[in-house]
């Protein structure tokens, strides 16, 4: 790799993006086998603010890339699913939210192996699908207080934490309805190309 790739991917978003994907095992540890969730939650919220500085850094200091532009998500996706197997081998969400959660990205990712045959790449995140991912990011965590803590604490919890949920989820599905019909779209006017010439 060349110096100036190798610029390109040692950048300081990269490096935010990577340091949050290491917060997700020791997340996973510290809720799932240490049964710490208050020290769960200052993780997630320490992913959080990493998750919104390294788009801000990129943008600022011109260090957008291809590498952040594919990890960011990814990252996120991650955080999501880790957070959703904690909370339901916790017994703390049930199997309907984690069916439509993992049922959306299953479908997306199955439509996306089907539309790279029309050399349709990864979906561009829009901004609704990253307001999606926020709201989930703010709901579970809230959802673990639920259980963790107690009193007027507990109970303001349980009401952010589903309110994000719902929300969360509806986006969720939404983007996810957005992104198939983005994606179809691409392919079509691919092929439509093919056909002219």
């Amino acid at each position: 790799m060349s110096n100036k790739g190798l610029r390109a991917v040692l950048t300081i978003p990269n490096a935010l993006s990577m340091m949050r994907a290491f917060g997700i095992p020791l997340f996973l540890w510290v809720v799932l086998v240490h049964g710490s969730p208050l020290w769960g939650v200052l993780i997630l919220v320490v992913g959080g603010a990493t998750d919104y500085l390294d788009g801000k850094l990129a943008r600022a200091l011109h260090q957008e890339s291809r590498l952040g532009e594919l990890l960011d998500p990814a990252v996120d996706r991650l955080y999501i699913i880790a957070i959703i197997f904690a909370l339901y081998s916790e017994n703390v969400l049930p199997g309907w939210v984690v069916a439509l959660l993992f049922g959306r990205d299953l479908f997306l990712g199955l439509l996306l192996i089907f539309l790279r045959r029309y050399g349709v790449g990864p979906f561009k995140v829009t901004y609704l699908g990253k307001a999606a991912t926020f709201n989930l990011l703010y709901a579970l965590p809230c959802l673990l207080l639920v259980d963790a803590t107690s009193g007027l604490l507990s109970d303001v919890a349980f009401v952010f934490g589903w309110a994000f949920t719902i929300w969360g989820i509806t986006l969720y599905l939404l983007t996810g309805v957005q992104y198939s019909a983005s994606g179809l779209s691409s392919a079509r006017l691919k092929i439509r190309s093919v056909v002219r010439d």
